[in-house]
């Protein structure tokens, strides 16, 4: 996604926010004023139909503002689809709220807009276009690779594989990075860039799963050389949901 200059882009808990730059030295009643837009992403590993997931999202965001009259309609940008709702506060909430929901593959976007009414028209058409500018790259350029050609996510380092395994056996085949991305972000990476690479993916075992271990697997063919990889989920949230942080480790082996 873009945005313009006169626009910040931070993260906010697990979402990404977007709003206009503000002098809050020029505001009486602080950087609210401006509106923002949330985009938070989710792993949908069992690819759930929309509706389930619209329901869930929309149902708790109208039960925390105390929101009514919600419906619903189809949207699509790209070959992303889902739906969309401006949900109507209470009389006497002063601001407008909008969500949205796409599916693309194996993720699932959340979307969140909201500003003070009088804003309106200044912040609506510029939260479109930065929602309309949308795109799922086919994959990621300029990425290290390790020495077996594995892709390597940015951010990532090498490091010890005893400092994330134990009692590893042949530890000369192991190798083993870490770095800070949802496991999330870490699987939607690997499915799109080992093909790239030249990788063939013999199996795939997503995380969050109906079983354990507890952790995404893909086990992967390049020619001669076999790789286990794992990504293995290190700061889970209390829900145990699939935007925890993770590091990666993986095993080489031949035929």
């Amino acid at each position: 996604m873009t945005y313009p200059d006169d626009w910040t882009h931070q993260p906010a808990q697990d979402a990404e926010a977007f709003a206009p730059k503000v002098d809050l030295q020029t505001l009486d009643d602080g950087v609210e004023n401006a509106g923002q837009l949330l985009v938070r992403a989710e792993w949908n590993w069992e690819r759930q139909s929309i509706e389930p997931l619209w329901t869930r999202h929309i149902g708790m965001l109208a039960g925390l503002l105390g929101a009514k009259d919600i419906g619903s309609a189809p949207w699509k940008i790209g070959k992303s689809t889902g739906l969309e709702a401006e949900i109507v506060l209470p009389k006497k909430d002063p601001r407008r709220l909008w969500v949205g929901i796409l599916t693309h593959d194996f993720r699932v976007l959340q979307f969140m807009a909201t500003h003070p009414k009088e804003a309106r028209e200044q912040f609506e058409p510029v939260a479109s276009k930065i929602i309309s500018s949308l795109r799922f790259p086919n994959r990621m350029l300029g990425i290290n690779v390790s020495p077996e050609g594995l892709p390597l996510p940015p951010g990532y380092v090498s490091v010890d594989p005893n400092s994330l395994l134990t009692d590893i056996a042949e530890i000369q085949q192991w190798r083993a990075f870490a770095g800070k991305a949802g496991i999330g972000a870490l699987q939607a990476f690997y499915l799109r860039e080992l093909p790239v690479h030249n990788w063939e993916i013999e199996e795939y075992l997503p995380f969050p799963g109906p079983a354990e271990p507890g952790f995404a697997r893909l086990r992967v063919r390049r020619d001669t050389l076999r790789v286990t990889l794992g990504l293995l989920p290190y700061a889970a949230s209390e829900t145990g949901i699939a935007s925890s942080l993770a590091n990666i480790v993986f095993k080489v082996s031949s035929p």
